[in-house]
């Protein structure tokens, strides 16, 4: 049976790839045949695997988006990122590297810049769970399909799927040889190689392979202004990386299989510069420091043009090797899936988006993040005529050694001098007072009584090593009852037990924050301004002891901060929670099915690895710069309710499923850059509410398929202020809608084929992606938003009609629409005006710079494929 069920699995395949993904090519057992005219496609061979089971998508009381093989190759779909043009409701950014990918499904999910937070939307690939987005992010090889998942999945999936999950299935090997090739080039130097094989293997009908092999090359999309170097990159967002992908599949008996997938991916590429989107007054002086312009001015975002005399390269290794057995046992079906993986990232990055020498983090093997994952699920499940049963277990222990860096440059000193004395002027002049700024640059040096270029020595900077390690088992159950042959209940329930420890050593500091925390450094800056015009009664008063706290709190950075210095420390946490699910559903007639559902997500709760400092309990007059020991963000939980009506419509060619949603976080957890370090701060409240719709069609016109899908999803925060938030950072949030949610997004695609004489076949393919204006900022300064935008991917082929050759003319982004992924504040560059007791943004106070990274402008293209 087992054996059985493997070849009609490898014919189906064939079959998914064309029906499932809005394919409209079939296997074909000849030339001749080839060329005749395509069968009428049905909604019937949709095959999803959302609940651990084969089921027919229009069968499964879940909200899925399936796109097989045929689709995801017709618009260039190689990652995650490429995913969003197919999936309403999706959306994926990158920020300061390809690794800091986060994906949002109705417009939750976790911003990836903090390796110590974990996914709101869960990744699995060949069923194996991936830690982190950016973790899956690369080239997936060979697809036979994706399923987006929203909603929360932790009954099956477990933790970190609370918004959702990106499930997706590799082509496994075939008992028929096959094999398959691909050369690519495109403009900004594009170039690429696929290859794959597949057959049986060792003379024998028991044992079957597949290998899969790529390396894709692209020169970057920014050019780079590097200044005073020391890069000499001029080009940012390049590629450059290749992968390799094996299976091994054994069918021993009718009752058995076994299946091993080994992966190795090597990324050596420079990534991600920024451009201004609009350049504040610190950009005086930045050119000043700086050889030639240090910085846009005035911004022109979309001539991409990047700042950096540091540069970004990143280099990037992915690999694992999983074993999955399939056991065909009286009972029911052991399935068992054991996964080893390491995953590291080494990268530098020039942090103040400028070619001025001010600060960067160094690619010296002291800035990298480093995931090692075992995991470990076993699952049984079984039916009988009314009840289809699983029990299961999961088993993970990941390890995470994450070190950091972050230097001083040589303009660092001169930098941070100019600008904390022109804040000093700034604050006095309402009242009359004027500072002298003349030699600003050895302000630093006046302060504390050091040789200029010493308070903050060129090179020197923080080092920090963060060692985690997570321990979390599970148990689960999900099982439906068949009430009547019309309706089924299905319930599920999950509970997870974790561990989590962290051990975190800390060094470096600056010699002028050293002096500054002492009474007489702190004197030194009074009579220093008492020197510069500031008159002495003044530091008799409370708004004197503010300027010296001032002062001195942004000598004493977090980076610069020598209460860090060889400090220590060990954190720990322990948690149970239960996760679960109840669904109703109930079939009113062969075409129409209907469902209603409960579901209780989780994610864990963590530790922020990022300095944070406090004014809590400091000895230095109120300065806020001890610190912060406890660096733990609880667990966020969401309830999440679903009406669902999916119908088959027009003699089952029309797929059209409509569900209403609504989902309720509470403690989100929102990652924010204060502009010195990354926080974790917990949102009180997080709900999201709209309508998912999809549409497949399979026309009466032969080779003609349309797919759509609308989202509408109205994410917002809930009205409380935002807790822990000191300094109004996050003062805009309550009752607004949240950051990456688009109210409305909307995508389609259209593919049609048919026959050219009678050997050729031509193919076209079109999709869009519509999404509505959205701010792309955590704090949601009205700076950052994103107006409304579509992009548009085409391609259009000629081949033989069996498909054995095939070349095709491509564009991703072809209208070239200008867009951005994520904006962000320049470090140390100006100041929003929202303050401890200024709640309400000031446009006119603002003096930020904006930095941003770009969404990819118009590739195109010719790909040249060969089937054997």
């Amino acid at each position: 049976m087992r054996f059985t069920q493997v070849l009609r699995g490898t014919a189906s395949a064939v079959v998914l790839a064309g029906v499932a993904a809005v394919g409209v090519a079939h296997a074909q057992d000849s030339a001749a045949a080839a060329a005749q005219e395509p069968e009428t496609l049905t909604v019937d061979s949709i095959i999803v695997t959302a609940q651990k089971r084969e089921q027919n998508l229009q069968d499964t009381p879940v909200v899925v988006t399936a796109v097989g093989a045929k689709l995801l190759q017709d618009t260039g779909v190689r990652d995650i990122k490429d995913l969003t043009i197919l999936t309403p409701g999706l959306t994926v950014t990158s920020t300061t590297s390809e690794a800091s990918t986060t994906a949002r499904i109705r417009g939750v999910g976790t911003v990836g810049d903090n390796p110590g937070l974990e996914s709101s939307v869960g990744v699995v690939i060949d069923g194996v769970y991936r830690p982190r987005n950016g973790v899956s992010f690369g080239d997936l090889g060979e697809m036979d399909r994706i399923e987006v998942l929203k909603g929360p999945q932790g009954t099956l999936f477990g933790k970190n799927t609370s918004a959702g999950v990106i499930n997706i299935m590799t082509k496994e090997p075939e008992f028929g040889f096959g094999a398959n090739a691909e050369v690519t080039a495109g403009n900004y130097g594009a170039k690429g190689a696929a290859a794959s094989v597949t057959g049986p293997l060792f003379g024998s009908d028991k044992w079957a392979g597949r290998l899969y092999a790529a390396a894709r090359q692209r020169d970057g999309f920014n050019d780079v202004v590097t200044g005073e170097g020391p890069s000499t990159e001029k080009e940012d967002a390049d590629q450059n990386f290749y992968t390799v992908r094996g299976q091994l599949l054994f069918v021993p008996d009718d009752n058995s299989t076994f299946k091993i997938i080994a992966d190795y991916t090597k990324r050596d590429e420079n990534c991600c510069g920024a451009v201004q989107i609009r350049t504040g007054p610190t950009a005086a002086v930045i050119n000043a420091l700086s050889t030639g312009p240090g910085i846009s001015t005035p911004a022109k975002p979309f001539e991409r043009v990047a700042y950096s005399n540091r540069g970004a390269p990143q280099e990037i290794e992915d690999k694992g090797v999983s074993l999955q057995a399939d056991i065909d046992l009286p009972i029911g079906t052991l399935t068992s899936i054991s996964a080893i993986r390491n995953w590291r990232i080494d990268s530098g990055q020039d942090s103040d988006f400028t070619s001025a020498d001010i600060t960067y983090r160094a690619k010296d093997g002291t800035n990298y993040a480093e995931f090692t994952t075992f995991s470990q699920e076993l699952r049984l499940a079984g039916s009988t005529e009314r009840l289809n049963w699983l029990v299961g277990a999961f088993l993970a222990d990941e390890r995470l050694d994450n070190e950091a860096n972050f230097r001083f440059g040589a303009d660092y000193e001169a930098y941070m001098s100019t600008i904390v004395l022109s804040g000093v002027a700034g604050a006095l002049a309402p009242a009359g007072i004027t500072v002298n700024q003349a030699n600003s640059a050895l302000f630093a040096s006046q302060i504390t009584a050091l040789p200029y270029g010493s308070s903050f020595t060129a090179g020197t900077g923080l080092h920090d090593t963060y060692k985690q390690r997570s321990k979390t088992i599970a148990l689960f159950t999900n099982n439906t009852l068949k009430i009547t042959d019309a309706f089924d209940v299905t319930v599920g329930l999950r509970y997870t037990a974790e561990e989590k420890d962290l051990s975190t050593y800390q060094t470096g500091a600056s010699n002028a924050c050293g002096v500054l925390l002492t009474p007489a450094g702190q004197a030194r800056v009074a009579s220093t301004l008492v020197g510069r015009g500031v008159p002495a009664a003044l530091f008799g008063t409370a708004t004197g002891t503010s300027i010296v706290s001032t002062v001195v709190g942004n000598m004493c950075l977090p980076w610069a901060n020598p209460l860090f210095n060889g400090r220590g420390t060990e954190q720990s946490l322990s948690e149970r929670e239960w996760t679960g699910t109840v669904k109703a559903s109930y079939r009113l007639n062969p075409s129409v099915f209907a469902y209603g559902s409960y579901a209780r997500g989780y994610k864990g709760s963590g530790f922020n690895l990022d300095r944070t400092q406090s004014s809590n309990g400091t000895p230095s007059g109120g300065v806020g710069v001890v610190p912060i020991n406890d660096t733990s963000f609880p667990a966020e939980f969401v309830d999440s309710y679903e009406l669902g009506l999916k119908n088959t419509l027009f003699n089952r060619t029309v797929l059209f499923n409509v569900t209403g949603f609504y989902q309720k976080f509470s403690d989100f957890q929102l990652n924010t850059f204060l502009g010195t370090s990354f926080a974790v701060r917990s949102v009180e409240e997080v709900t999201s509410k709209g309508v998912d719709v999809d549409f497949l069609w399979f026309t009466p016109v032969r080779g003609l398929t349309v797919q759509s899908g609308l989202t509408y999803a109205k994410t917002e925060y809930g009205d409380q202020p935002v807790a822990n938030d000191p300094t109004n950072a996050l003062a805009l949030l309550p009752g607004s809608q949240m950051s990456f949610a688009p109210e409305w997004s909307a995508s389609g695609s259209i593919t049609y084929e048919h026959a050219v004489g009678g050997t050729l076949k031509a193919k076209y393919n079109i999709g869009a992606k519509y999404s509505s204006e959205y701010n792309t900022g955590s704090d949601l300064f009205p700076f950052k938003m994103q107006d409304a935008f579509t992009l548009v991917n085409a391609r259009v082929g000629l081949g033989d009609a069996d498909d054995k050759w095939a070349v095709e003319l491509w564009a991703q982004n072809l209208f070239d629409e200008d867009y951005y992924q994520v904006v962000f504040n320049g470090p140390l560059q100006g100041s929003s005006g929202l303050s401890a007791t200024n709640k309400v943004y000031n446009p006119a106070a603002d003096t930020l710079t904006y930095d941003a990274f770009l969404g990819a402008p118009r590739t195109y293209g010719v790909t040249l494929r060969a089937k054997f």
